[in-house]
């Protein structure tokens, strides 16, 4: 178990998910000692000078898992929940994407606790400015390079970058990646997890011999992810059904709108108000009957409680710990194909890899070599995964987990112990 200071669900989770793999590979036991627990974790007040003049400070989190991989990577979250369990867990899951897809990088995440859709835009400029000050020392684009996740964009990203420049007195792009393209951002970033998401699905679709043009699919959660793994569905031909996000969800058996739903989004950015659809809560969502389920929203959102209810074929995690071990056992249970967070969203890493180094070397790439590239690392690592499953007779969650893990855990015996 992590120690009382790390102790959240979804750390706890990380870890026994980690112990069961750890326990089917028979890792050496000192290194899966030092693999439970981050290498550093950070606490740092930032206080913000909002608005109304007064001064209010939120707290800020950055977890650096393990690098022996190569340099620290991983997003930065604003959501009220933040809190440094979940961040572990984040960056832990971090350091198995990275390795699993053949990344030279390590595991990290951070964030601050608030909600960004209730600050202004200059309340959020000052609060991540003032974040990225006190993480500066821990930071750096050969020691760990931040990127955007829930609650954050291209805009902050923009922000942490010029703060970081302004520093070091000089433009320093690959310090963060997931940057407008205009300072240094690379063609495909944007819709690199989303879009790594369905091709993912299209790989597990030819494996079960589904054709996708007759399928339905539901998106739990309508942010960057969600929305783009929408679009790309309704491209190849899925009917997507059911939408939702924090507002609510909307369900039209016929099939959505989607051109429609990201249109009003792109003004609104929420899906409350939706003329489209039935409109549904979003627990409604993740049990509708359709063919594909992806749930791109928040940690264990399926559950032991409501496993058994749902009614869908492949299961695409779009988010980071999306569906509890209970809830696993459940879903192998029922046949349903499991395509596991640290694959199927791996897409942003692998993207933001290519922008940190097209940065460091200061030569860029069409967005058709970037989604060529994504594609190849994706639909590898998609079968190097169902390889392991079917050789093992493991689930598919089991078996990523394992590749990844077991990687990590050979460099750091060759590596060995500094002590």
């Amino acid at each position: 178990m992590p120690t009382v200071e790390w102790r959240s669900p979804a750390s706890e989770m990380a870890v026994q998910q980690f112990d069961i793999a750890a326990a089917k590979l028979n890792l050496d036991a000192n290194v899966a000692g030092r693999l439970r627990r981050p290498e550093r974790a950070m606490i740092v007040s930032v206080p913000t000078r909002m608005d109304d003049t007064r001064v209010h400070v939120f707290t800020g989190y950055r977890v650096q898992h393990n690098d022996v991989l190569g340099p620290f990577k991983g997003g930065i979250r604003y959501h009220p929940a933040v809190n440094l369990g979940e961040v572990s867990a984040l960056a832990m899951w971090m350091t198995w994407k990275c390795s699993l897809v053949g990344l030279p990088l390590g595991g990290a995440k951070g964030g601050v606790a608030c909600d960004p859709a209730e600050l202004s835009r200059h309340e959020l400029q000052s609060m991540t400015r003032r974040f990225t000050a006190e993480i500066l020392n821990f930071i750096g684009p050969d020691v760990d390079v931040p990127a955007p996740d829930m609650g954050t964009n291209e805009q902050v990203m923009a922000w942490i970058m010029d703060t970081y420049s302004q520093h070091k007195g000089r433009a320093v792009p690959e310090i963060v990646t997931g940057k407008p393209v205009a300072i240094g951002g690379t063609l495909g970033r944007k819709e690199a997890t989303g879009r790594g998401v369905v091709y993912t699905i299209i790989e597990a679709a030819k494996h079960l011999g589904i054709d996708l043009s007759k399928c339905t699919a539901a998106v739990q959660g309508f942010g960057n992810v969600g929305a783009v793994v929408t679009k790309e569905l309704a491209n190849i031909g899925v009917k997507v059904i059911g939408v939702s996000d924090r507002t609510g969800g909307f369900y039209d058996p016929k099939g959505l709108p989607v051109e429609k739903l990201l249109e009003m989004v792109s003004k609104s950015h929420i899906l409350e108000g939706c003329p489209y659809g039935e409109k549904i809560r979003n627990e409604e969502l993740l049990e509708l009957k359709c063919d594909i389920l992806v749930p791109a929203a928040l940690e264990m959102q399926i559950t032991k409680e409501n496993a058994e209810r749902l009614q869908c074929r492949i299961l695409a995690e779009g988010a980071n710990g999306p569906t509890t071990l209970d809830a696993d056992r459940i879903l192998k249970e029922k046949g349903v194909f499991l395509i596991p967070d640290i694959l199927a969203n791996a897409g942003g890493v692998v993207v933001s890899y290519f922008e940190w180094v097209q940065d460091l070397q200061n030569f860029f790439w069409t967005e058709e070599e970037v989604n060529k590239k994504l594609r190849d690392i994706l639909v590898k690592a998609f079968h190097e995964v169902l390889g392991m499953s079917q050789r093992e007779k493991v689930d598919m969650r089991l078996a990523a987990l394992m590749i990844g893990i077991d990687r990590v855990a050979r460099a750091m015996l060759w590596r060995g112990l500094y002590a």
